[in-house]
């Protein structure tokens, strides 16, 4: 969206509540946002009766509901559904439409194992780990099916919303998992910082020797788990400064492998 988009429509004295995330929405503004920031949580949760109902009784929408409405089958292509809201407020631009499109598209050509993955991916980016968890572990009951480099990266995300819970061990475990799956630095660095967090650092050097990592690449990683605890000051070394390496290595991740 371009610019900034003033509340065109009237604020609703009910939110409407969107359970993937567990969060009221009162404006259409704000369902155009959710929709075009969230487009692999777009499901039966949102995409219902409710919701015709909401836009028609709380927002006065009534032609928009009707349209709504007409789009709820499954069989329905999500664009169908998606159009009519955004176009009500012209929410995008013709560039961000043209964008959007080509998204669509690309979903449609996905397989259900990886949309399923970026709709768990989108629930990590919400907040909701658990949820996402779940997901996760559920496409991991065919791992027999899946690709080496697929199943490592939902590994690496698996531990990662773990580690969001505080769940080190779990964490721990699942980065694991993603290096026996590809054998690269990437996931070994990532494996490797997870485990001193969660083991302290005399077993964190005792394991990198029993893995046998070259000198300079444990050089790396020790220099960057040292820093951020000299960044953290007097304060204690936390699961917030953990998170920030996390975050960090897990970009150089999706970069190197685009999982």
């Amino acid at each position: 969206m371009s610019g900034y988009i003033l509340c065109q429509v009237k604020k609703a004295g009910k939110p409407y509540f969107i359970e993937n995330v567990s969060v009221n929405i009162y404006t259409i503004e704000e369902l155009c946002f959710y929709l075009c920031n969230n487009l692999y949580l777009i499901d039966h949760t949102i995409r219902n009766e409710e919701l015709s109902r909401w836009l028609e009784e709380e927002l006065g929408l009534r032609a928009l509901a009707a349209k709504t409405r007409s789009h709820l089958k499954a069989t329905d292509s999500l664009g169908e559904f998606l159009y009519p809201i955004l176009k009500e407020i012209n929410y995008l631009d013709y560039e961000e439409l043209r964008a959007l499109n080509n998204r669509l598209t690309q979903m449609a050509e996905e397989s259900s194992e990886v949309r399923k993955k970026k709709r768990a991916d989108c629930l990590v980016a919400n907040g909701m780990y658990v949820d996402a968890i779940q997901s996760y572990q559920e496409i991991l009951k065919n791992e027999e099916r899946l690709k080496p480099a697929f199943a490592a990266g939902i590994y690496h995300n698996l531990g990662c919303a773990f580690s969001y819970l505080f769940q080190k061990e779990e964490a721990v475990e699942c980065f694991w998992k993603a290096y026996g799956k590809v054998h690269t630095e990437s996931t070994l660095r990532i494996y490797l910082v997870a485990y001193s967090d969660c083991k302290g650092m005399e077993a964190y050097e005792k394991r990198m020797e029993e893995l046998g990592v070259d000198p300079s690449t444990a050089e790396r990683i020790t220099e960057e788990i040292r820093r951020a605890r000299r960044e953290s000051e007097k304060k204690s070394f936390s699961v917030q400064d953990m998170d920030v390496i996390l975050e960090r290595m897990t970009a150089e991740y999706h970069r190197s492998t685009s999982a």
